[in-house]
């Protein structure tokens, strides 16, 4: 090869490798493209966490809507009723 093909052979791969080095620093390249891949996964997980929360939901309104005992058990928990008849002893942790 002739010192002219292979000064420019040096010259395009330093080229090259300056780009791909930009590429990797500079804030909207490589480090990005990373960043936004773990904000992916992130989301990812977010999105699965509330799939079940929200078949979690979803049973607990069908239970609600045809089981008594869970009627109940809603009134009871969430509303506070209690029956006609019943008594109600409240416990309270004692405070050091």
């Amino acid at each position: 090869m002739s010192r002219w093909r292979t000064w420019a052979l040096r010259v395009y791969l330093g080229g090259l490798a300056l780009v791909a080095l930009v590429s990797a620093l500079d804030a909207s390249g490589l480090r990005k493209a990373r960043r936004l891949e773990g904000e992916a996964a992130r989301i990812e997980a977010d999105n699965a966490r509330l799939a079940q929360e929200s078949a979690r939901l979803s049973r607990e309104v069908k239970a609600l809507r045809s089981d008594p005992a869970a009627m109940e058990r809603a009134a009871r928990e969430d509303l506070g009723l209690v029956r006609p008849g019943e008594r109600v002893y409240r416990v309270e942790a004692a405070t050091p």
